[in-house]
């Protein structure tokens, strides 16, 4: 199996999904992950120093699961939904052959975001399923399904910090809040973490469970009342 995982900046595939994809990298999945956009705007540097350094810490973070970041190098900030990311975008798909493409949900709060999931979108068509990754503090997204991140979730704080040039240690109270939350919604413990993910089924794409990693554990609910123990009460 293979996953292809496209964000939008540098650093998104390590805030969004991370843990998920280490999870898929040791259930034996390879992984091929793609950024669109040079990350110019991410700063107030050279644009073309800034380019080089993003470039460098996503390549420091993909290391961490084994894996070489392919660079699409379109403009930051002005990402479009148009021909030439669509091409781009198939002409990747076409060449990687993966069994599930993930990205950014198409209501995320950045528009290059929700550009590069409305290509994917059109780039995948009947081509392979594609599975949109949990929004900035899970504003606005409702998931399908849930990936027990709890023994990737250090990893991913690591590949977050890794991008030294965006002040990253500030993400890593937002993105613990989220998984604790997710992993909540899933009945888990106190140290549980979870990344959430959305599925629109689409012909010929209805069930995808099993290109994913284990969800959460399913932890049963003590009800005590007048029913009995272990009966609603």
């Amino acid at each position: 199996m293979k996953v292809l995982a496209v964000g939008a900046h540098p650093d998104d595939l390590e805030i969004f999904m991370f843990a998920s994809l280490a999870a898929w990298r040791v259930a034996g999945a390879g992984l091929v992950l793609a950024i669109a956009t040079d990350g110019t705007a991410g700063g107030t540097q050279n644009p073309a120093t800034l380019r080089l350094t993003r470039r460098a810490e996503a390549e420091r973070a993909a290391a961490l699961l084994g894996a070489v970041p392919v660079f699409l190098d379109f403009a930051d900030g002005r990402l479009m939904h148009d021909a030439a990311l669509v091409a781009a975008l198939a002409a990747l798909i076409g060449a990687e052959k993966p069994d599930l493409v993930v990205t950014h949900a198409p209501n995320c709060y950045h528009a290059d975001h929700r550009a590069l999931a409305a290509a994917l979108l059109q780039a995948t068509g009947f081509k392979v399923p594609l599975l949109q990754a949990d929004t900035l503090n899970g504003t606005g997204f409702t998931p399908t399904h849930w990936v027990d991140a709890t023994a990737y979730f250090a990893l991913k704080c690591q590949a977050i910090l890794c991008h030294e040039s965006q002040e990253s240690q500030r993400f890593l109270p937002a993105v613990t809040r989220l998984a604790a939350f997710r992993a909540g919604e899933c009945n888990g413990g106190p140290a549980a973490r979870a990344e959430a993910f959305r599925f629109e089924p689409r012909f010929p794409f209805a069930d995808i469970r099993a290109l994913l990693p284990p969800a959460p554990p399913l932890r049963a609910v003590p009800f005590r009342g007048a029913a009995g123990p272990g009966t609603p009460a």
